[in-house]
């Protein structure tokens, strides 16, 4: 086997049957002992509670998500509470998590899962699948931990074990290879029958790849498939898994109107649909401070504005450049200070809906300031 480059067509190494079922063995064991247990969502069967965690730890550290999750608990104890909710208050919950796309496919599954499914999540990680915003793995996940289906995961940490441990070279930007790394993890799976072994061993590679096999400096004395690791043993770790596609970043500017009235209310607008921020509630925002200038309505244009730091927010595929600038109404008026949907919301107010996490921060900033 040659050192691992960007290879688009290396076949899969496929394990004998013997080796794959230690290797299950080892991970299940290594689970019970060494593994974590005490989460809020795990020890638990119950579908509603397993998804709710596996959408929120999408692209989210374990420590972020707990407090999130006591929260929608409470807030919404049932799908059919979720279901039933308003986008907005489900928004607003979400506020500082990002990736908002996450919770408006949540809100969406909820109520998918009231009129598809009578209010009971689907057994099969296939029915789950169709389901918005769960994919194959978290329609696997869910499936294996709730209903002890023989099916695999493959999210970001479980690939990173398995493309270690196999000396896994193919480019997983290439579709082809990763539904090959796919069929590995199928064949590694614990033998049919053995429920409580597929929950087990589903739950180890997760904490495998989260806590031992890590990104950086992998902990390879403490893991419990080091001996016969391939990546170990040729000293691959920092090289796998490998995947060269590169996401385009671009970079945008933006001007945030933070007009504020006499009582202290900010305007804030709802965000289209798509693009940047969809759904959320935002300061408006303008390609160019001329342009907001130019859209101030009639009464206030001749008030004038103050430009606070700029400063640059980024987000998975963009850094967007933002620069805030500051209108402080004489009056406490019901129009808009410009032409938007929206309204004028108080400290108070704002706190419950769902907003970018720069908007919250600038506003937390100006309601601070008040206090100081």
């Amino acid at each position: 086997m040659t050192a691992p480059g960007a290879r688009t067509g290396a076949a899969a190494p496929r394990p004998a049957q013997a080796a794959s079922q230690d290797f299950a063995t080892r991970v299940v064991r290594w689970q019970a002992s060494h593994g974590r247990s005490t989460l809020p969502w795990q020890n638990t069967r119950d579908p509603y509670r397993v998804w709710l965690s596996e959408i929120m730890l999408q692209q989210t550290q374990v420590s972020t998500v707990l407090g999130y999750f006591d929260r929608f608990l409470s807030r919404f104890p049932t799908v059919a509470d979720l279901a039933a909710a308003h986008e907005d208050d489900v928004l607003g919950l979400w506020s500082g998590l990002g990736y908002y796309s996450r919770a408006r496919n949540m809100h969406r599954c909820a109520q998918e899962v009231m009129t598809r499914f009578g209010g009971a999540f689907p057994r099969s990680a296939a029915d789950l699948a169709t389901l918005p915003g769960i994919g194959r793995s978290t329609g696997s996940a869910i499936a294996a931990f709730c209903f002890g289906e023989r099916v695999a995961i493959l999210d970001g940490n479980v690939k990173r074990v398995l493309a270690r441990w196999l000396g896994f070279e193919a480019d997983l930007a290439s579709g082809a290879n990763e539904r090959a790394l796919w069929d590995v993890a199928t064949q590694l799976l614990p033998p049919a029958g053995q429920t409580e072994a597929i929950a087990g061993y589903t739950q180890g590679l997760m904490d495998l790849g989260a806590t031992v096999c890590t990104p950086r400096a992998p902990a390879c004395d403490e893991c419990p498939v080091a001996t016969d690791c391939v990546a170990r043993e040729r000293g691959w770790q920092s090289r796998l898994p490998l995947k060269t596609r590169k996401l385009k970043r671009t970079a945008q500017s933006l001007w945030l109107l933070q007009a504020r009235d006499a009582g202290g209310r900010v305007w804030l607008e709802k965000r289209p649909a798509r693009g940047i921020w969809a759904g959320l509630y935002a300061l408006p925002a303008f390609d160019s401070r001329q342009a907001l200038a130019q859209a101030l309505a009639e009464p206030w244009r001749d008030l004038p504005l103050h430009d606070a730091p700029a400063f640059v927010h980024v987000l998975t595929h963009k850094d967007l450049h933002l620069h805030p600038v500051m209108l402080s109404l004489p009056q406490s008026p019901e129009a808009a200070p410009v032409s938007s949907s929206g309204g004028w919301f108080d400290a108070r107010a704002w706190a419950a809906l769902g907003l970018p996490a720069p908007v919250r921060r600038l506003l937390d900033a100006l309601q601070n300031g008040d206090r100081s």
